[in-house]
């Protein structure tokens, strides 16, 4: 079978080395234009898909809509049997999914159909799902819509981020999409292929946006700890630390954290003793071990990785070296611009 793959970012890499050291042929790669850096003036490193590709020895287009003339050309020249579409960027609409013999597969990071959408793993991880998995479907004009060929499970670990769960469920696709590619190598072109979707079950997984990044400090230590880990590496689960009363905000990420049942005594520099020490945000101890930032719930969070604003990440001990709190430190509630109100 002649396979084109269609792919951007590193969730597609594992699957095209497991097909180009399969027994079908990949005759190339498809992936997004790099975009030039106006402040730089020159390209970005390669994409992941691309430098996999080239590394291969496969050759790469990268046409600046799939469904342009100038993309369907390219899709109808290649003469391939299949398209093997993940974590390209574009929706192929239906003239692109007609250009193939037996039209294209998609892998999706979830178990469909929830999390049908551009970020099915940092929506898995924001619901509290206790597993996720990865989801082959043969395409259609829909989102994330079409019947299911293939599925992987896996349970998502307690302390697991977005880019730890994302590497695995990466490597797990890849031998769900050989599966998928079996399937339609056998198919007779009659019989119903794969399992559809039940519309009852959808739930979408949109883009991300900037703005989710910003901690609601009212909420529980769990969705907290949970917003960290689902919002890596972009755009980063961050808040506004106000070192002292009267000192000015620092925007902090905080990249890794965990809800502690308690509290021990003794065991951190104790920074409360204020009025304000009883709100959300309050920072209630401090030492190499973590900050312990009270939430909205009785769990506090313990913070144990952060990167202030134009500085490099650290461990607490190391962010504490350089920044020491002071007593009344705090995480306030709102932006800057909302908190000078």
């Amino acid at each position: 079978m002649r396979i084109l793959c269609l792919g951007t970012g590193p969730f597609a890499v594992p699957t095209l080395r497991l097909l180009a050291a399969g027994p079908h042929q990949v005759i190339g790669v498809v992936t997004r234009p790099e975009r030039v850096d106006p402040r730089r003036k020159k390209l970005p490193p390669p994409s992941p898909m691309r430098a996999a590709a080239e590394g291969l020895g496969l050759p790469v287009d990268a046409p600046e809509s799939i469904n342009s003339a100038e993309g369907l050309d390219l899709l109808r020249r290649a003469a391939a049997d299949l398209l093997m579409v993940c974590d390209y960027g574009q929706i192929l609409k239906p003239a692109a999914l007609e250009s193939t013999r037996l039209g294209g597969i998609n892998l999706h990071g979830s178990l469909l159909p929830r999390h049908r959408g551009a970020a099915p793993v940092h929506a898995a991880i924001l619901a509290g799902d206790a597993e996720t998995g990865v989801s082959v479907i043969r395409m259609t004009p829909g989102l994330d819509a079409g019947p299911v060929l293939a599925v992987r499970r896996t349970p998502i670990g307690t302390h697991e981020n977005q880019i730890e769960l994302e590497t695995r469920l990466a490597e797990l696709g890849a031998a769900a999409v050989v599966e998928a590619i079996e399937q339609l190598k056998r198919w007779d072109g009659i019989a119903p292929l794969g399992q559809p979707q039940d519309p009852t079950r959808v739930t979408l997984a949109p883009r991300l946006k900037k703005e989710q990044g910003e901690i609601d400090w009212s909420e529980s230590a769990d969705r907290i700890d949970r917003l960290i880990r689902a919002l890596q590496p972009w755009p980063g689960a961050s808040g506004y630390l106000q070192r002292a009363p009267d000192a000015a905000l620092l925007r902090v990420l905080i990249e890794r954290a965990e809800p502690i049942a308690a509290v021990a005594s003794g065991t951190t520099q104790s920074l409360a003793g204020t009025a304000s020490s009883s709100e959300p945000g309050a920072i209630l101890g401090a030492s190499r071990d973590g900050i312990i930032v009270r939430c909205g719930d009785s769990t506090p969070l313990r913070l144990m990785r952060l990167k202030a604003e134009g500085k490099r990440s650290m461990e607490v001990g190391d962010f504490l070296n350089g920044l020491p709190l002071a007593a009344g430190a705090r995480f306030v509630p709102s932006r800057p611009d909302d908190a000078a109100q």
